[in-house]
């Protein structure tokens, strides 16, 4: 609801005062609750779990859309500086800065809202996803402040802000277009996890007592859910079900290790493929 108001007095503004940064605002605002409502959808299907036709489950859905917001957001920057140009061609004085002043102040206080109510959601349930959302907010609260200090030049008769500011706000979301194309690509083409999660994967199945180490790691991420594959390096002479045992002991402590109570930066779902090896065999494949 608070958001709904915001954009609406935005649309006011820019309609009265004509200003091309307070433009840009507008387009971002826009986006932010396009994505939120297509995060809604997307996620409620990447969320559903494995079936028959998506053994893997249907994580990747986050990083298509992703790809879908990107090309929408890049897309609306061009115009943005499309505009822009024109103004710079065809310079239009601002008319009315003052109440894109005072619907910038607003915008400012109702970003601050949602911020703070997102930090009491994250500290109840330390989401990834609130997290992320947040940043994206709390870098909103720069882009007012841009349109404010434009809105407040034009006032005092500097011509030409209102289209530089408009060009810094389309650079702000191709910035934004990039990032997330970026991850999204990241996800599809299966990249692997950064390095110290790799390390913590491998350090924590080294400290079980019956492992000698760890080779051959894989890992990939689709949505929420982390998928890693290990080879584990055992005893020659232990029995299939005591390699078994260990396995699965091993399992569960890189699982807990993930989990989101005890390392929230990291925090997920996490799905571990073991193969034993006896430790002679592997040493032979070295030498």
């Amino acid at each position: 609801m608070l958001v709904s108001v915001m954009i609406a007095a935005k649309a006011w503004a820019w309609l009265a005062s004509g200003s091309a940064a307070m433009l840009g605002s507008l387009t971002d605002s826009l986006l932010d609750v396009s994505a939120t409502l297509m995060n809604f959808f997307v996620l409620s299907y990447a969320l559903k779990p494995a079936d028959d036709d998506h053994r893997f489950g249907h994580g990747k859905a986050e990083a298509l859309a992703g790809l879908g917001q990107a090309a929408f957001i890049a897309g609306s920057a061009c115009l943005l500086t499309f505009h822009a140009v024109e103004r710079f061609i065809n310079p239009t004085q601002v008319t009315h800065s003052l109440l894109g002043v005072w619907v910038s102040v607003f915008a400012i206080f109702c970003t601050l809202a949602v911020v703070f109510v997102q930090y009491q959601a994250i500290k109840r349930t330390e989401s990834v996803a609130l997290k992320a959302d947040s940043l994206h907010y709390k870098g909103d609260l720069l882009l007012n402040l841009a349109v404010l200090v434009a809105l407040l030049l034009a006032y005092f008769g500097v011509m030409g802000a209102d289209p530089i500011f408009a060009m810094l706000v389309a650079a702000y979301l191709l910035f934004n277009a990039w990032q997330i194309a970026t991850e999204s690509a990241a996800h599809l083409m299966d990249k692997e996890l950064p390095d110290e999660e790799k390390e913590q994967i491998v350090a924590v199945a080294c400290a079980h007592e019956a492992v000698h180490g760890v080779h051959a790691l894989r890992t990939r991420q689709g949505g929420k859910i982390r998928f890693v594959e290990f080879h584990l390096e055992l005893d020659d002479h232990i029995t299939l079900v005591q390699a078994h045992r260990i396995a699965d002991e091993v399992e569960v402590l890189v699982k807990e290790a993930f989990s989101l109570q005890k390392h929230p930066e990291f925090g997920g779902e996490v799905d571990v493929l073991i193969h034993q090896d006896p430790v002679s065999a592997t040493r032979k494949s070295k030498a």
